[in-house]
């Protein structure tokens, strides 16, 4: 289970890459409700534990249970849908007694194992329309499950990291390019149909955010979170008005961003710390992901590549929307700031992926 690594092949530069986007979230959080704040400190103990059982544990093992995680993974998710925890209209927690646990955050890294032992384990066979067919009915089976949470954040980006996980396996750009033939007019179909008076094709809310993207001012009350966000933003200027401050001005001491140490953290970092803290963030967010990808050239096999990939296209990706919809360039999806935003299953999460990805650079390929 446990092998000799050699010290020399540990990526010390992504675990302090980790632990310092991590304190920076925990600050902010506090900043932003401190009540959260030792929640998010517990996430970071229970994480790093997480990270170093699977940074010492073989990546492979992982991989040879993979159906063994699919199972469960489905077994969590219909857990949810029959005795889960609802708030606000969705049911997407398990109640442990001592916290709330999300099995759609778990999904997102058991995708990604799976997938990756999976399109190995038959990559002659990957460009085949049986092939293809049989790799989205898998995917279509827990991914049904999120969206009937309903949980459209997660399900963006499960869909997303499918197609990332795909597309590194060695998917053909014949297939891509038939795939896209097909794409691209029924996302056009999709926009007319939700737009039609009556639709069903998604939840109320769901649609409110769009039209509230595109028109604002039409849609206030919807458009009101992401509006205040942009604006407190703006306001942090260069330097930020400080953590922790008692400006009567700032939006986020007003309650004008609700929830704000979730989904909108990126604006408390933007009014509290600033340009600075923004590109900060950013920074070392884009220096994970990059990190992920450096370990991932340099795996022993596929399976290892892929999960790099993945897990680095997982961060990239979270972080892009985040902040795309903190700062008005996407419609409201809620997708959490990637070891910023307060989440204990999803800071858990992610601290377990960096241990496995680890793991896969303790194993590099021999030159």
């Amino acid at each position: 289970m446990f092998r000799q690594y050699r010290l020399q092949d540990f990526r010390l530069r992504l675990v302090v890459l980790v632990y310092a986007i991590t304190i920076l979230g925990i600050l902010v959080i506090g900043s932003a409700a401190e009540e959260y704040q030792s929640q998010q400190l517990l996430g970071m103990i229970l994480g790093t534990v997480a990270m170093l059982v699977l940074t010492l544990m073989d990546y492979r093992i992982l991989l040879n249970l993979s159906w063994v995680l699919y199972a469960v993974n489905i077994i969590l998710l219909l857990a949810v849908k029959f005795v889960g925890y609802e708030a606000n209209g969705a049911k997407r927690w398990l109640n442990l007694g001592f916290m709330r646990f999300q099995p759609s955050e778990l999904t997102k890294l058991i995708l990604i194992i799976f997938f990756a032992y999976f399109f190995t384990k038959y990559k002659d066979q990957l460009n085949t329309w049986k092939m293809i067919l049989a790799s989205i009915v898998l995917l279509l089976i827990p991914l049904g499950l999120v969206i009937a949470q309903p949980h459209l954040s997660a399900t963006i980006t499960i869909a997303y990291l499918f197609c990332v996980l795909f597309f590194v396996a060695g998917l053909s750009y014949k297939v891509i390019g038939g795939i896209i033939a097909v794409t691209v007019p029924s996302i056009i179909i999709f926009l007319n149909l939700i737009m039609q008076e009556g639709q069903t094709i998604l939840n109320e809310y769901q649609l409110d955010r769009i039209m509230a993207w595109l028109n604002p001012a039409e849609y206030g009350d919807d458009a009101y979170q992401q509006q205040n966000s942009i604006i407190a933003i703006g306001s942090g200027q260069l330097y930020g008005k400080g953590l922790y401050n008692n400006d009567i001005s700032s939006l986020k001491n007003g309650n004008f961003i609700v929830e704000p140490q979730t989904d909108f953290i990126f604006a408390v970092t933007g009014e509290e710390l600033g340009f600075i803290g923004c590109a900060a963030v950013i920074i070392l967010l884009t220096l994970i992901a990059l990190e992920c990808l450096w370990i991932g050239r340099n795996a022993r096999d596929q399976e290892g590549m892929i999960i790099c990939c993945g897990f680095g296209g997982l961060i990239a990706f979270q972080t892009f929307a985040n902040v795309c919809v903190a700062t008005g360039l996407m419609p409201n999806t809620g997708i959490p700031l990637p070891f910023v935003s307060y989440g204990l299953t999803s800071l858990v999460m992610l601290y377990m992926g960096v241990g496995i990805v680890l793991n896969v650079g303790l194993q590099p390929k021999k030159y």
